[in-house]
């Protein structure tokens, strides 16, 4: 058994299975990416230990997790080999302590090559929220909604540029709409961890690109110091025409069901007024998916024009069409003329 830092612990875990031996809700909300849940006590079981710590101290509570460990330990040996059959594994808890020790010794008895994080899940936070004070050269795409942002940064990377896709890792679209389509959110602990671990493959001294988001994307939250960094970067804003973005968004909502629509809908109503929230829902019920996203574009097109007013350093970029693979030849050639990369 051998204990590691965090910095070797995540080289490791390219090539080596990673198991979390902390209780399955702590895994639910935040977790190494490619770590397997591989939990020493139930959630019921980690309420018991803690409860008896609290309440009897250190010695009693270590009887009791060893009497619920104890009847386990073959099932975890059994359970290793099948995630591990080369027998070489990384291990880690919240702290580095008993629970990932305990497991730790039974797979190293079992025969097993066994590396222990130093300091657990919690020097792994900290690791990762030291990504998000380094500085980096950021290029922001930014445009009304509808102007096709998110479907050209894929084209990005096959002209060599260095792209996060933050509504991606986020599964959240920005706006009462972006739920549609997404799978379900991370927590903002998860969704920290996943935008650490892209930042982490990437070089920080050549440009990366991201699209323009406010703090918040649905219910995670950006990273302050990172979102700092994008509000004073270069932005480069897609003017596409309205009547283009009206029937690109009319014709990914007319495949939504209407209540999906008319839920998200409400939850701008103040921000839309009285009337136009009663036009909007008639237009969904009527399949006017046109005029309901053009009486949506009135509140989002002022809220970004608010948005855009605070940033420093702005591009425009006119384009014509939203074709993403054009248009992304066109970002670039664009970035290039401002000596942006």
């Amino acid at each position: 058994m051998q204990s590691i830092t965090i910095e070797e612990f995540l080289k490791l875990s390219d090539k080596l299975p990673v198991l979390d031996a902390r209780a399955p809700k702590e895994y639910a909300v935040g977790r190494i990416p490619v770590a397997q849940s591989f939990p020493i006590f139930s959630d019921e079981e980690r309420a018991t230990v803690g409860t008896a710590y609290k309440q009897q101290g250190h010695d009693p509570a270590v009887l009791i997790g060893l009497d619920l460990f104890g009847p386990k330990m073959s099932e975890f040996v059994k359970q290793a080999n099948k995630l591990a059959p080369e027998k070489e594994v990384l291990v880690h808890c919240w702290r580095g302590g008993m629970r990932s020790g305990a497991m730790a010794w039974l797979l190293d008895f079992s025969g097993f090559k066994v590396y222990l994080l130093q300091g657990g899940y919690k020097a792994y936070r900290q690791y990762i929220h030291q990504q998000f004070e380094r500085p980096y050269k950021l290029l922001i795409l930014s445009g009304f909604t509808g102007s096709g942002k998110t479907d050209l940064l894929p084209y990005l990377p096959e002209q060599h540029q260095q792209v996060i896709d933050l509504e991606g890792l986020a599964s959240h679209k920005g706006s009462a709409f972006g739920s549609i389509g997404m799978a379900a959110q991370p927590s903002t602990e998860h969704f920290e961890n996943l935008l650490g671990t892209e930042l982490l493959k990437l070089d920080s001294t050549k440009p990366i690109w991201l699209e323009d988001e406010s703090i918040s994307i649905g219910r995670a939250q950006m990273p302050k110091p990172l979102f700092d960094q994008m509000q004073q970067s270069p932005v480069i804003v897609l003017q596409v025409p309205q009547k283009l973005r009206v029937q690109k968004l009319a014709e990914e909502y007319c495949r939504t069901d209407k209540a999906i629509l008319t839920t998200a809908i409400l939850k701008i109503k103040k921000r839309l007024g009285g009337l136009a929230t009663k036009e909007a829902l008639e237009a969904i019920e009527t399949g006017d998916m046109e005029k309901m996203v053009e009486i949506a574009l009135s509140y989002y097109d002022k809220a970004y024009t608010f948005e855009l007013a605070k940033k420093q350093h702005v591009l425009q970029l006119e384009l014509q069409s939203i074709n993403p693979e054009e248009n992304a030849a066109k970002v670039l050639a664009f970035a290039k003329q401002h000596q942006l990369i």
